[in-house]
């Protein structure tokens, strides 16, 4: 009897079903149109070149979603970033990210100013909409301090877009 093999997508088919994703995560975490585009790029860069063998189409997300994370977070951590900021005409308004709805804008700038750990997770919950027990797996955290995060990022979120409304 032969088993049967799993045949990974390719790297084309893979970039078309998980670019908005991805780049979503990218945004969220660079907070610069300059270092997303180039954390997007790497991600798949790297998807292509490791091949990683995935059970199914989850799996092959949440590779994605780790890999995303772990790449946004080095290049925001990396000693050049800390010394030359490439991305601050986007936080500017130079060449800023914008949405078609107004209030999505605001509620980006809003996210944005959310120390990583709270925007990861409430990214997640709500714009990939993954369960807590599966942001706790891909995060390498307990569910509970998943929910704890999920909370305080709320209580923050809320309070930063009541700022924004009293200061226009």
């Amino acid at each position: 009897m032969t088993t049967p093999t799993i045949t990974a997508p390719d790297t084309a088919a893979v970039i078309a079903r998980h670019r908005d994703m991805v780049y979503a995560l990218c945004l969220t975490h660079t907070r610069s149109r300059t270092n997303a585009d180039d954390v997007f790029q790497e991600v798949f860069l790297t998807y292509h070149r490791k091949q990683p063998v995935c059970r199914d189409g989850e799996h092959r997300r949440a590779w994605l979603i780790r890999t995303t994370l772990m790449i946004a977070r080095r290049v925001a951590t990396s000693s050049w970033q800390t010394r030359v900021d490439l991305g601050a005409e986007d936080r500017a308004g130079g060449d800023a990210f914008r949405f078609d709805v107004v209030e999505y804008d605001d509620l980006f700038r809003a996210l944005q100013r959310l120390p990583e750990a709270y925007r990861s997770v409430i990214h997640l919950f709500y714009f990939e909409d993954l369960p807590v027990g599966q942001i706790a797996a891909l995060l390498g955290d307990r569910p509970g301090a998943v929910k704890t995060r999920l909370s305080r990022g709320r209580d923050m979120l809320r309070a930063a877009m009541k700022e924004d409304c009293h200061v226009q």
